[in-house]
């Protein structure tokens, strides 16, 4: 978890993770959109079927996150930064 902030230069990360985290965060971030250049590298890594998964559920954890923060329902505190 402490390695995420740094994703893209981690050894923690294979290329693999590390686009998809990329990814990830491209999903995520609103003032950003996933660019054909990032979609490419996505298909480098996963096919057809991993792609839908991956972002199936990178889009699942944004909604429950934004109908959780709207609803103010509190963190369930799993997870403290060190």
């Amino acid at each position: 978890m402490n390695a995420l902030h740094d994703y893209a230069k981690s050894p923690l990360f294979n290329a693999a993770e590390r686009v998809a985290l990329e990814y990830a965060d491209a999903m995520t971030d609103t003032a950003r959109d996933v660019d054909d250049a990032l979609f490419a590298r996505v298909r480098e890594h996963f096919d057809e079927e991993q792609i839908a998964e991956l972002t199936m559920l990178i889009a699942w954890e944004n909604a429950s996150s934004r109908f959780n923060r709207a609803l103010r329902v509190p963190s369930a505190e799993l997870w403290k930064p060190a």
